[in-house]
């Protein structure tokens, strides 16, 4: 019994003596465990976080978006278009007060001068086919393309659409380099967006920002459509990429609210969607043909204490144009409609885009709201005439 005890307690002072030491190895050596374990093949244990083991991972954002650019920027192209203008040099009173009443007077006779308008355009097809703005290229006399490798080519007005801002160009050139267009996910608001142009002559410049808004419209009597972004727009900037972070187009720069206007961090976009079918019809037919209803119209309005929702779908009419589709069709101001053809309508904008898209001569059934009671009606649509653009386009 007593060597027992013996042999227990010179054990107790071995397992003491051990522990000690290896905690002074291990202040000494802070590694040296898994290093120990890692050789006998343990390996190292880890201890998941609470934060680790509750939230799921998540892929962070990019650190750089060089690839996207590099597959987006040689499509883009700068355009430069010169026309000339005739001016008059005017000779000012040298009395103040006449100079003040009238300005000044003419001075010999009218001049001309070369004028050149900078911008940028997308080669969105490999038979030549460059997308930019209406009014980078209107009223030229000659239009010449940079290309991405330096090329030079001289453009041609395949047609324009002044509704939308946007023109279609031809150009003779080989091995063209086009734009991927972005189809397979609508673009979103926060999406990361970059901005590919020439704005104030610095070619293939890049700018960031994000997707503020979609489905803007800046003018209720026309069915545009515009992606909101703070992206860095400027002048110059007009025709050009706006691109996703897979470098893919989602929509050609087009107009910006500049600092006049107190405003910052306010750029446009025209969906790449619209883009596209305007494209088509000016390759096809030289010009963009749309549906009209011949009628104006406002949102729903819904009182604050009626106990519906705050956003009720519809659109309101306000204005009946005689002799139109709509007067014909016994559409009357207040009507509240809520269906064209087989679609339900959202907003006046929706609505707006529906008629749009229709031909001009087509049959459409229009059901709605007339004194809260329910009607429908046969319109046949006639051809959209023409409105006023958008007006301080470029800045």
């Amino acid at each position: 019994m007593k060597h027992a005890a013996g042999t227990l307690a010179f054990i107790a002072r071995f397992v003491v003596i051990g522990l000690a030491a290896a905690f002074v190895i291990s202040l000494a050596w802070p590694g040296v465990g898994n290093h120990l374990r890692q050789r006998v093949g343990l390996g190292q244990a880890r201890v998941a976080t609470p934060a680790e083991s509750t939230t799921p991972a998540r892929s962070g954002a990019p650190q750089s978006y060089a690839d996207a650019v590099s597959r987006a920027a040689p499509s883009v192209v700068n355009i430069y278009a010169n026309k000339m203008v005739t001016e008059q040099a005017v000779q000012m009173y040298t009395d103040p007060v006449l100079q003040r009443l009238f300005g000044g007077r003419p001075a010999g006779p009218a001049y001309k001068r070369r004028e050149q308008s900078l911008g940028s355009g997308v080669i969105v097809s490999s038979q030549g086919y460059v997308l930019t703005n209406n009014h980078v290229i209107a009223n030229a006399d000659d239009i010449q393309v940079l290309l991405y490798d330096g090329r030079v080519a001289k453009a041609k007005v395949v047609g324009a659409d002044v509704e939308t801002d946007l023109a279609v160009l031809k150009i003779d050139a080989g091995n063209l380099p086009v734009i991927h267009i972005a189809d397979r996910f609508p673009v979103r608001t926060g999406d990361v967006v970059l901005a590919i142009g020439n704005p104030l002559g610095l070619n293939q410049t890049v700018t960031m920002g994000i997707v503020s808004a979609i489905g803007r419209q800046l003018s209720s009597a026309s069915p545009e459509d515009f992606i909101q972004t703070d992206a860095a727009i400027n002048l110059g900037n007009s025709g050009g990429a706006l691109v996703n972070s897979e470098g893919e187009l989602v929509g050609i720069n087009t107009l910006l609210i500049g600092k006049a206007a107190n405003a910052e961090g306010i750029s446009f976009a025209i969906p790449v969607s619209t883009a596209k079918k305007v494209l088509d019809q000016i390759i096809d037919t030289g010009h963009v043909v749309r549906g009209w209803l011949g009628a104006d119209y406002t949102f729903v309005p819904v009182a604050a204490d009626s106990g519906l929702p705050a956003a009720a779908r519809g659109a309101q009419v306000t204005d009946i144009y005689p002799g139109g589709p709509a007067a014909q069709a016994g559409i009357q101001p207040h009507d509240i409609l809520l269906r064209i053809g087989a679609d339900d309508i959202v907003d006046p904008a929706d609505l707006r885009r529906h008629e749009a898209a229709l031909k001009p001569g087509s049959k459409v059934e229009v059901s709605g709201l007339r004194n809260g009671a329910p009607f429908h009606t046969e319109v046949i649509l006639a051809q959209r005439p023409p409105l006023t653009p958008t007006a301080s386009l470029d800045g």
